[in-house]
């Protein structure tokens, strides 16, 4: 018999709460989470997304706020969330809000982007919880806007996120500031290195909560990988899209002007698209996520840094248009669809360049992508493995300047490279001029010099020393002025 969020020690204003947002049974994460963290403990999570972490740390902290029942202290709360990205805060303070309407808890979001004058005001009431991305919060806390000497509740959420977006340092510094003794809670979708050891630096006496293995891809996800040119990704793409199927599609660039110039491409030739990076606005950013969750925007193209606060269950397909470099991203990537119980599929559009990646990818997720070659665009090329073993063997072969080797100044070698076995190599010409330098016999060696048409011509050796010659400059013939 499955658990029932009435089955766990949760009070009945939450469980109203959850009830009128059709939450009736409790996800792995969920279940595993509240019963420790309502007794007091840390806890460590790892969990892919969409697995309903947010409402696992949420519900213990709204309730433990709630009986403790406190006034709010201006510029001193009592609860912290930290999140990498803007979209993830505002995720999280909404399920706040939805979970705790019936609670008198009140909090804030922290995030930079945009104005601090209302974040500021908001402190100066007085919030129980303050979600926030690092950098802003550190900001209000140099001004003196914010305290965490009172704090009692402390969650890092999309740790390892935050060691791909280089906000470690911040986080540590964030770190050295809480109180000794509070209850810390650690969320991670994977568990390299790093974020092992700063976990073991804030938690004390932890329960582990393990759903998944690290870096695994949702088994309910259709995946595959589409070999193309890299000039023919934006006709499969538009290929893709004549499918009515696809209905809801994510599309992911690395860089944020790719992602703008696709989406305006997109809308230029019809297609209901919009674009969704760090480069623009948080209203921009917040105005598209809604459009897209709303159905008024079919495809949505958007980088890493903004994927993480893209929490939409209906997503039907993830489309890759560029491999990411990082294999975990991949993951993550591809976590945005089958969600809440649902199924869905990727496409990964991997030209030649990017087939390095692609190999680490099935490496990390411990298998092979299916090869869809069912469409005009496919490339056997990028699809050849022995020639992408020889690049990288010939790029190895080069000399460390990163320069191609050279036969001579200026000239490239005369050595011809031949597949084994043809006859067609040519060994390398011996110089018929000799050495130049000295014999063996102390005499000087005459220079010759090799024309165009093959003649050979003796060339006088130059004087090592000569008194019209100064070090580095080539004396003139004096002239005297007219």
């Amino acid at each position: 018999m499955s658990m029932k969020f009435s089955d766990l020690p949760i009070i009945s204003e939450i469980q109203s709460a959850l009830t009128a947002l059709e939450y009736h049974t409790p996800t792995p994460i969920q279940a595993g989470a509240i019963p420790p963290l309502l007794e007091g403990r840390d806890l460590l999570g790892c969990a892919q997304t969409g697995t309903g972490k947010t409402a696992a740390f949420a519900i213990p902290i709204l309730q433990q706020i709630h009986q403790i029942n406190k006034y709010a202290i201006p510029y001193q709360p009592i609860g912290l969330i930290i999140a990498p990205t803007r979209e993830l805060v505002v995720q999280i303070s909404e399920n706040i809000s939805a979970i705790g309407k019936h609670l008198r808890v009140r909090h804030t979001t922290i995030y930079g982007g945009v104005g601090q004058r209302p974040q500021v005001a908001a402190l100066a009431k007085g919030v129980h919880v303050v979600v926030a991305t690092p950098g802003r919060l550190l900001d209000l806390i140099e001004q003196e806007y914010c305290s965490l000497s009172k704090l009692q509740f402390f969650v890092l959420d999309e740790a390892d996120r935050m060691l791909d977006m280089g906000f470690m340092p911040d986080v540590q510094k964030i770190v050295r500031l809480l109180p000794r003794k509070r209850q810390s809670i650690f969320l991670s979708a994977t568990m390299p290195a790093p974020i092992q050891q700063l976990a073991s630096t804030l938690l004390h006496q932890h329960v582990t909560v393990m759903v998944t293995p690290p870096a695994r891809t949702a088994d309910r996800v259709k995946q595959s990988v589409m070999y193309v040119d890299r000039g023919n990704k934006r006709r499969l793409l538009d290929r893709l899209l004549t499918d009515p199927s696809r209905s809801r599609v994510l599309v992911f660039m690395r860089t944020k002007h790719g992602a703008d110039r696709l989406y305006k491409s997109l809308i230029a030739a019809g297609v209901s698209a919009e674009g969704i990076h760090g480069g623009r606005s948080q209203n921009a950013r917040q105005r598209v996520l809604h459009a897209f969750r709303d159905g008024k925007i079919r495809v949505l193209i958007a980088t890493d840094v903004a994927a993480r606060g893209i929490d939409i269950d209906d997503i039907s397909h993830v489309i890759n248009f560029d491999v990411p470099v990082e294999a975990e991203a991949y993951v993550h990537r591809i976590g945005r669809t089958a969600r809440a119980g649902a199924s869905g599929e990727s496409i990964t559009l991997c030209d030649g360049d990017e087939y390095k990646y692609l190999q680490e990818i099935e490496k990390t997720i411990g298998m092979a992508i299916p090869v869809d070659r069912d469409h005009p665009f496919h490339s056997t090329d990028a699809e050849d493995v022995e020639l992408h073993a020889f690049r990288n063997t010939a790029n190895t072969k080069r000399s460390g300047s990163g320069k191609r080797a050279r036969g001579g100044k200026g000239t490239r070698s005369s050595k011809r490279i031949a597949a084994p076995g043809d006859g067609s190599a040519k060994p390398p010409r011996k110089n018929p001029a000799g050495p130049v330098g000295e014999r063996a016999d102390g005499g000087s060696v005459t220079k010759r010099r090799r024309s165009i048409s093959g003649k050979v011509t003796k060339v006088k050796p130059r004087p090592t020393s000569s008194p019209s010659r100064s070090f580095g400059k080539r004396s003139r013939p004096k002239t005297k002025r007219r």
